[in-house]
C-alpha cells in the first residue's frame, strides 16, 4: 500500500469548524494528475492543494488546486491555508513566499509568530470587468428572489485569476431567502464564461464587516461555498469600481461569508489605487489547524 499524508486546516477563520475547509499534501511529487483529481473528489472539500517544488529556483513552492471536479488555475483559501500548513510545518521559514499557479507567480506574505503563522495575505492578479447580463428578471429566477431584489448595480464577471459573476443583492433578508437554481445558472454561466455566482449585499450580520456575501459554483461541485478568496479579490474590486467603498489610495474591506452554512468566514480585502487605476489587490485572513490523515493507496495507483 502508498500511504499519502495531508493536513486539513480551516481557512479565513480563527476557531474551529469555520471558514473553509482546505486539505494540503505537502509532497505532491509522483502523484498523477488524474490521482490528484480523484484524491480531491473523494475528500469532496472545496478545494485540495499539491505541493511540488518550483519550476523557477527564484520561486519557494507550486501549487496544484483541485476542486472535486476540476484543476483551477488561481484560488484564494487554498493559498492561504497551503502557506500555512507550510509555516506550521517548518517547510517555509520566511515572510515572504511565491508560490507557481496556474496564473503564475502569486506572492504571499506570512505572519510568523512564535506560536506559529499568524494573518497571511495574497497578491492576487489585477482584475479583468468581463460581461454584463443585464436580465435582472432571469437573475431573480435563478435565485428564487423577487425582481426587485437585484440592485441597479451591474451584475457583472470580474476576474482576478477566476471569473466569477456579481450580483448585487439589495437586503440581508433577501440574501438569506436565496434559493439557487443550478439548472438555470447553468444557462447563464456559460454565457458570460464565469467560475461561479457571487451575490452580496452592503447589509451585514457582524460588526466590522462591510459586505455580506455566498457564492455558488455548482459547475465546480460546489453548491455553496463558505469563504472564496479568488472572489473576494475581484469584488473589492467591484466594490472600488462602482464607488460602494471609498478609501483614497487604498480601500479596506471585510467580507463575511459562510454564514448561511454554519461556517462564519471572515476575508480581508486592500485594494491599492492610483486615480481611477486599481494598482493592487490583496486578500488576507487567519487559518485553524484540524488535524492531519493519510490515505492508503494500492500500488496500482503508483505514478
Amino acid at each position: 500500500m502508498r500511504q499519502l499524508s495531508y493536513h486539513l486546516v480551516d481557512v479565513f477563520t480563527d476557531r474551529a469548524f469555520g471558514g473553509n475547509p482546505l486539505a494540503v499534501f505537502t509532497d505532491g511529487r509522483e502523484i498523477p494528475d488524474a490521482l490528484m483529481q480523484a484524491i480531491a473528489k473523494e475528500l469532496n472539500l472545496s478545494e485540495t492543494t499539491f505541493v511540488l517544488p518550483p519550476d523557477e529556483a527564484k520561486h519557494d513552492f507550486r501549487v496544484r488546486i483541485f476542486t472535486p471536479k476540476s484543476e483551477l488555475p488561481m484560488a484564494g483559501h487554498p493559498t492561504v491555508g497551503t502557506a500555512f500548513v507550510l509555516a506550521r510545518e517548518g517547510m517555509l521559514k520566511k515572510r515572504e513566499a511565491v508560490f507557481e499557479e496556474g496564473v503564475g507567480p502569486v506572492p504571499v506574505s506570512i505572519e510568523l509568530r512564535g506560536d506559529g503563522p499568524g494573518f497571511i495575505e495574497m497578491r492576487q492578479p489585477l482584475p479583468k470587468f468581463g460581461p454584463r447580463f443585464d436580465d435582472a428578471s432571469a437573475i431573480a429566477e435563478m435565485l428564487s428572489l423577487d425582481r426587485p431584489a437585484i440592485r441597479d448595480l451591474p451584475a457583472q464577471v470580474v476576474s482576478c485569476g477566476n471569473p466569477f459573476f456579481f450580483v448585487p443583492i439589495d437586503t440581508l433578508d433577501s440574501i438569506r431567502r436565496i434559493r439557487f437554481r443550478p439548472d438555470l445558472a447553468e444557462r447563464i454561466v456559460k454565457e458570460i464564461g464565469a467560475t461561479g455566482v457571487f451575490v452580496f449585499t452592503q447589509e451585514v450580520e457582524i460588526a466590522g464587516s462591510h459586505v455580506h456575501g455566498r457564492l455558488f459554483a455548482p459547475g465546480e461541485g460546489i453548491m455553496e461555498d463558505p469563504a472564496t478568496g479568488s472572489a473576494a479579490g475581484p469584488l473589492g474590486c467591484y466594490l472600488s469600481r462602482y464607488g460602494l467603498r471609498a478609501g483614497g489610495g487604498e480601500t479596506r474591506s471585510v467580507l463575511e461569508q459562510g454564514i448561511e452554512m454554519g461556517r462564519p468566514s471572515f476575508l480581508y480585502i486592500r485594494i491599492r489605487h492610483t486615480g481611477d487605476e486599481i494598482t493592487a489587490v490583496h486578500v488576507g485572513g487567519s487559518c485553524c489547524y484540524m488535524g492531519s490523515g493519510q490515505l492508503e493507496l494500492p500500488d496500482m495507483f503508483n505514478g
